[in-house]
């Protein structure tokens, strides 16, 4: 039995005249003009648009239909090792204890508190009744008054990324105010607990404006906005609620904003104007401004400090050094102590720091882990907390004080099906790149894999914006590792694992290292007998997935598979099109092809969707999201017909588009796992060669 038709995508070719350089698009018909309108309501996509992808999303599920039995297995496996009625380990503020808990077969969580001596617990929202009825429903800030009178969280019910902001009255459960619209999902309460302060995205989706209204309810006033399309904006409070923050800033430049807080109706006064190319973020730390910093240098960062009112440039003094190679991740304050976390080689560490200037550090010894600080609410405390995991080993909450260098485990992440760690093996090997630079990856296998050849591998890359691939603990991966495959994860540049520097040498001009890297990686698990060409699945989403997109076009025989997730792969047209909502921000990372010829040169010389050639693909599976503000539904849309239309072999090429989910996919814990099934069994099935016997 052969495989089915696949839909047939017309060309309607589109001639682009760009700094004296023509392309034709035959695929641009699939970008709605009326995009804006479909991020906030899926139903007006146009017809003919909605008719070529639900035709994509039958045809990959009639091919893939003989995995769904696999997919059942895989996400049940998946669910089977999450607890069901988990809760976080509660998170102590003045009287009261905060936690976020689920109950057995809900979707979404229940936000809670209890006293902290003990007693009732208090639900302060229920997400699972605000989702219900809805296709869609995510929360991203969430957060009790400081005053713990009130409660107010951001909802997206679209997927795309435009929040609505509420507020609860904790002693009589009623909502007061109105809610607010169109916000980003970030928002904070100010210290005396009298104002929220919040953004407003516009009709491109960018957050542009920061305005401040009183927290139960009133008129909106403009605090701050933003004239630059190409920065982002954030909001915040000091550790030591001193202060109230603004955050501007893109990859390469940022600028912070400081309100006082005892009055917080005050105007915004700039720390540090901005200068680009001069990343910092600060904190107030009772009697002085802590700098984090890349100026003068400091590739990998160093920390300042300054004990002026407002912490301009020339009021800072170098405290703790830049160290080449040691890459200063951030940082906490306390009363009484400061944590420094730190990344050398792809690994991480904690320096606890006292007020004296004296130091010790918190590290493990595994081969690979992952060490991330949970700060908490509280100021004056000498416990912090911080979660350590590896690939082997399950997420572990210990509560560390600072003076007496105690540590406390709080908690073990639970595996109701079962987990011993001694049956897997977690290895750190070095890849060596095209131009000489050591890259790091990490596998997870099991111990009683045959390191022949013949295990099956997947490759995770994503290699952007200066994200860390952490050696991380996954109850996803193991469905895979159980079934003989090794999971690797390669930390090529573009990424930060080895510190900023790796992220430098990973963007712009430099952005083709990200790819050889990944190609390097890929050949060195061949060179040492993990893998074989054409047995590797490689795996990447968002700019991860137009890594993938580049890698297929330079070595599709290396290749098994190819899972492409919400894929960023039509970069030129993208990076040139000014009303899509990341395009200024993003110009920094990729280069400006609307103004600058040689940026324009260097995209189109690898941008996947523009790349694609006449040449034999192998099998590919990209995903996406109709009200995905981030990578738009078209981009995965228009490379898979492309790369129909181009492939010389006979190994299928898929497109699944979630028609009620944005750039995260489904949003509930276990929907999102059938996702997750769905790229797994697809990997399995290519790899396996079904695909071959129709």
């Amino acid at each position: 039995m052969s495989l089915p038709t696949p839909p047939a995508a017309p060309k309607r070719p589109t001639t682009i005249e760009q700094l004296g350089r023509t392309r034709t698009d035959d695929y641009a018909w699939m970008k709605d003009d009326n995009w804006q309108q479909v991020l906030r309501d899926p139903k007006a996509l146009r017809a003919d648009v909605r008719e070529h992808l639900e035709a994509e999303n039958a045809y990959t599920k009639a091919v893939l239909a003989g995995t769904e039995e696999l997919q059942a297995k895989l996400f049940a496996e998946m669910k089977g090792r999450i607890k069901e009625d988990d809760s976080s380990v509660p998170a102590p503020d003045g009287p009261w204890a905060y936690y976020v808990r689920y109950d057995v077969g809900a979707e979404h969580p229940i936000h809670a508190r209890k006293p902290k001596g003990g007693g009732a617990e208090e639900v302060l929202i229920d997400e699972t009744k605000l989702a219900a009825g809805k296709a869609f429903f995510q929360v991203g800030a969430a957060s009790h008054s400081p005053d713990h009178a009130l409660f107010a969280w951001a909802a997206d019910e679209q997927g795309s990324e435009y929040y609505q902001i509420r507020v609860k009255d904790l002693a009589s459960g009623e909502e007061v105010g109105a809610p607010i619209e169109s916000a980003y999902g970030d928002f904070t309460f100010s210290p005396d607990s009298q104002w929220i302060f919040w953004i407003w995205r516009d009709e491109n989706a960018r957050p542009s404006k920061v305005f401040r209204r009183p927290a139960r309810g009133g008129d909106d006033v403009l605090v701050y906005e933003e004239h630059d399309d190409g920065m982002f904006l954030g909001v915040g409070v000091t550790s030591d609620d001193s202060h109230i923050l603004i955050h501007v800033g893109n990859q390469e430049t940022t600028e912070l904003w400081l309100i006082p807080a005892a009055d917080p109706t005050a105007q915004p006064v700039v720390a540090e104007p901005r200068r680009v190319g001069v990343k910092y973020g600060l904190d107030h730390w009772t009697d002085r401004w802590v700098i984090r910093t890349n100026d003068d240098g400091a590739v990998d960062f160093k920390l300042c400090v300054s004990e002026a009112d407002v912490p301009a440039k020339e009021t800072w003094r170098d405290w703790v050094a830049h160290a080449p190679g040691r890459y200063i991740t951030g940082f906490a304050a306390y009363a009484g102590h400061l944590v420094r976390a730190e990344r050398v080689n792809a690994l991480d560490r904690l320096l606890v720091m006292d007020r004296d200037g004296g130091e010790h550090v918190v590290d493990f010894d595994e081969e690979a882990y992952a060490l991330n600080l949970e700060t908490g609410f509280e100021y004056g405390t000498t416990l912090t907390r911080f979660v350590y995991q590896s690939p082997t080993t399950p997420r572990q909450w210990f509560d560390y004080d600072m003076a007496t260098r105690e540590r406390t485990l709080r908690k073990t992440q639970e595996v109701p099906s079962g987990h011993d760690p001694a049956l897997y093996v977690a290895r750190r090997l070095q890849a060596t790149a095209a131009d000489g630079e050591q890259v790091p990856i990490t596998l997870l296998m099991r111990k009683d894999v045959a390191m022949d050849g013949t295990a099956p591998v997947l490759l995770y890359g994503y290699g952007s914006y200066g994200h860390a691939m952490e050696p991380s603990f996954s109850i996803r991966n193991l469905s895979l590792v159980d079934r003989g495959w090794i999971w690797a994860t390669a930390h090529i540049r573009g990424g930060s694992d080895k510190g900023w520097g790796w992220f430098l040498d990973g963007r712009k001009e430099k952005k083709p290292n990200t790819f050889t890297d990944f190609i390097a990686c890929a050949e060195h698990l061949i060179a040492e007998g993990y893998a074989r060409p054409g047995k590797i699945a490689a795996y990447g989403g968002s700019a991860g997935g137009m890594l993938m997109g580049a890698v297929a076009n330079l070595r599709p025989d290396l290749w098994g598979a190819i899972i492409a997730a919400v894929p960023f792969v039509d970069v030129l047209n993208t990076m040139s099109d000014t009303s899509l909502p990341l395009t200024p921000p993003e110009w920094p990372e990729w280069g400006n092809p609307i103004e600058d010829a040689a940026a324009y040169d260097l995209i189109a010389s690898y941008s996947p969707y523009d790349q694609v050639k006449a040449q034999a693909y192998p099998p590919v599976l990209a995903t996406g999201g109709l009200s995905d503000p981030r990578v738009t539904y078209w981009e995965p849309a228009k490379w898979v017909a492309k790369l129909r239309d181009h492939s010389t072999g006979a190994a299928p090429i898929l497109l699944k588009i979630n028609m009620e989910a944005g750039h995260g996919g489904a949003s509930g814990r276990f929907d999102f796992l059938k996702e997750i099934a769905l790229d797994y069994a697809f990997a399995i099935w290519a790899i396996e060669g079904s695909w071959k016997q129709g």
